[in-house]
């Protein structure tokens, strides 16, 4: 398993429940959650995965759902980079709000607008190009060097911040990626070739 790099979103969160919006705010998971970062360490164990570091973000249901998995591998004391650049997109004024009472604020389509548009932000939040400007050269700093020596890399993060990476791995568009949408607790793991680009992908569906 040469240059393996494994995405995993984090497990279910309170906020996702409740039908929240959530970017930088900081609930915790929820058992559902729990049990779906459990799984996914379960699936990779099964497969034989071990990982020589692991990648997240400042908040604490991705950093929970990361040791969660690794917890399920055996590698409880893994050494973990934590980074704001992997935090979910900023949401801003929409934070905290349920998604029906924001479509009944500003509309249906604005708020469609603003969930699956590539670069129309909410007031005061970033849109999905923002974070991608956030989260690649973060990714080619810090994290592809690391695959690319051969190094076996988790990054447990976010619906957005992973968006930005199967953006690039997976070749996609603007138009494309922001109708992608990542199961909460399901591992993608990726194998690259010399060049980076994908060799193997398999989503590891519960």
């Amino acid at each position: 398993m040469n240059r393996l790099l494994v995405l995993a979103r984090h497990g279910q969160s309170e906020w996702n429940l409740k039908n929240l919006f959530t970017g930088w705010r900081d609930p915790g998971l929820t058992d559902l959650g729990i049990e779906e970062a459990r799984n996914a360490g379960r699936r990779l164990k099964e497969m034989g995965v071990e990982f020589d570091i692991a990648f997240t973000s400042d908040l604490s249901r991705a950093q929970r759902t990361c040791k969660l998995i690794l917890e399920e591998i055996g590698q409880p004391d893994l050494r973990t980079i934590a980074n704001q650049a992997l935090n979910e997109r900023d949401y801003g004024d929409l934070a905290g709000l349920n998604k029906d009472d924001a479509r009944a604020r500003w509309g249906e389509e604005q708020v469609h607008v603003w969930r699956r548009s590539y670069d129309v932000p909410p007031p005061g939040g970033e849109s999905l190009k923002d974070t991608v400007a956030r989260v690649l050269p973060y990714y080619i700093r810090e994290i592809l060097p690391r695959v690319m020596r051969g190094e076996r890399v988790l990054v447990a993060a976010h619906g957005n911040s992973l968006r930005a990476l199967v953006m690039v791995l997976d070749g996609l568009t603007s138009d494309t990626i922001p109708s992608l949408e990542l199961a909460t607790g399901i591992p993608l793991v990726y194998t690259l070739n010399e060049d980076t680009t994908v060799a193997d992908k398999k989503v590891l569906e519960a």
